[in-house]
């Protein structure tokens, strides 16, 4: 996880409203751009740490796990479906409440059904406000979360993750603090 880990040395941090330090990185935002290596280092960590056997479909929130969650697919050949913010009004679509450190609104899950063994996979944990909407509504439905990745795990503040029913991997933990990130532990 090198070019990961290099990824963090000048990442900007920015204050959010109420305090929140938001991360600009490049696996997570495209921004600086996104070197084709590192997406390919990432893909490579999350098949190795992700429980992949059986997997009926790949699950991720729009919009920060879509590159990431489309290069897993292309390279698992399991297909992916994107929780949208925006609702469509197809049949069996799932309305779910989602707050983040910095932001909250409505996003809609469809194309999982119940009995679906699904991975969910996300760039970040933070606050775990969306991946704890997303598993309780994945759970809801009857899908089996076999599995939650993600590429960075934020630590030092409480996550609504951590009373879930379900573990999150990561490929990294980081710690924010006073406008700085330090990787605190890596994952392989």
């Amino acid at each position: 996880m090198e070019r990961l880990r290099d990824s963090f040395e000048d990442a900007p941090v920015i204050e959010k409203d109420g305090g929140y330090e938001y991360v600009v990185l490049p696996i997570s935002n495209g921004v600086p751009m996104l070197e084709p290596a590192l997406l390919r280092e990432v893909v490579v960590g999350v098949t190795r740490v992700a429980e992949l056997g059986d997997m009926d479909k790949i699950v991720t929130p729009e919009a920060m796990g879509i590159h990431i969650s489309t290069a897993v697919s292309l390279q698992t050949d399991i297909p992916l479906t994107v929780v949208r913010k925006r609702e469509y009004g197809l049949p069996g679509e799932v309305s779910l409440h989602q707050e983040t450190g910095y932001s909250e609104g409505e996003m809609y899950l469809n194309d999982v059904e119940a009995g679906d063994r699904v991975l969910v996979l996300d760039d970040l944990l933070s606050t775990g406000g969306t991946l704890r909407a997303l598993t309780d509504a994945l759970d809801d439905v009857g899908a089996e979360v076999a599995d939650v990745v993600v590429v960075i795990r934020k630590v030092g503040s409480e996550s609504a993750m951590a009373d879930s029913p379900h573990d999150v991997s990561a490929l990294v933990d980081i710690e924010v603090e006073d406008g700085a990130v330090e990787v605190v532990a890596e994952y392989r």
